[in-house]
């Protein structure tokens, strides 16, 4: 749903130094056309903000400046219990009188109502409400981030734990999420010391302190995710190891079973052979004597694989 306000001096109201704020949602061609027109946009504006898939970045076309966050949510699947990343894109342009947001699969809690609230920056205009954007969209981060903390805690402890069981593939899916938050993610800092550094004519020195915190907030996610996938990756090593391991293990006790099979198999084999000469062939404890020749080889064997470890 479209959304439009017009704000001044931190409260909605009219009248000279009033900037507007337009919010789109999934716009078409047509609609971000006749928005473009309302407020000059070039025309590779109208392109960046109707495609989906584009990364963090800081664009400035003369007085406009135009701004892509990525936005990240990790929520349940309702067929698995399995937690998704799923992203969502803010394009925001920002001009001397508005402030033009494009919304594309944004998942981020709040990030309407709470701009619609006033203003806690005053006379600082539109660039004031693009930093609130910015900073909810980033603290979110922050909460993913130990979504993900938790998550990976949990899977370094059942890999580690020589009781516990656990899937491989719960680690490739995790690590499937955090690269998918990388991806997002890794730009960001950059963009935001593009706009610190080469586009601060734009910005008050108050709006600037505020991005300022927003891109150090962003660099911390950055650096835990980045640790996540490391961490993870050691994790895949130590999990394959362990995996290679129980089945040397499950070899292990699969040949010490197939040992005390074949000296029975052995003894019975030669006692079965029909040769008319055949010592104690015709003896009375011949039999007896190859059962006992069979237990006696099954416990000889058993005694030699655990004195050497191996069961």
């Amino acid at each position: 749903m479209d959304v439009c306000r017009t704000f001044r001096n931190g409260a909605p109201a009219s009248g000279p130094g009033d900037f507007t704020w337009v919010d789109l949602e999934h716009p078409s061609s047509a609609r971000m056309l006749e928005v473009a027109q309302r407020f000059d946009l070039d025309e590779l504006i109208v392109e960046d903000a109707v495609t989906a898939r584009q990364r963090p970045k800081v664009e400035r076309y003369d007085s406009h400046l135009f701004l892509v966050i990525r936005t990240v949510a990790y929520t349940e699947e309702p067929s698995d219990p399995r937690q998704i990343i799923r992203t969502g894109e803010v394009h925001m342009v920002v001009g001397p009188d508005f402030l033009l947001t494009v919304r594309h699969g944004a998942q981020v809690a709040g990030l309407i109502s709470g701009m619609d609230r006033p203003l806690e920056l005053e006379d600082h205009g539109p660039f004031s409400l693009a930093w609130r954007a910015a900073d909810l969209i980033v603290e979110d981060y922050a909460s993913i981030a130990d979504e993900l903390e938790q998550d990976l805690n949990d899977l370094e402890e059942a890999v580690f734990n020589p009781s516990s069981d656990f899937h491989i593939d719960e680690i490739y899916q995790l690590k499937r999420e955090v690269l998918e938050m990388r991806h997002s993610l890794d730009p960001l800092p950059a963009a935001l010391g593009a706009l610190l550094t080469r586009h601060q004519d734009l910005l008050s020195k108050e709006v600037r302190s505020y991005f300022r915190d927003v891109a150090d907030n962003a660099n911390i996610a950055r650096d835990r995710v980045v640790n996540f996938d490391e961490r993870l990756s050691a994790l895949i090593d130590a999990g394959a190891a362990k995996i290679s391991l129980q089945q040397n293990q499950d070899m292990r006790k699969l040949s010490v079973l197939v040992g005390m099979v074949a000296l029975p198999t052995l003894i019975a084999g030669i006692y079965g052979m029909n040769f008319e000469d055949m010592p104690e062939l015709h003896w009375s404890f011949g039999y007896p004597l190859a059962l006992g020749s069979m237990a006696a080889s099954v416990l000889l064997v058993l005694w030699v694989c655990r004195r050497r470890g191996w069961i």
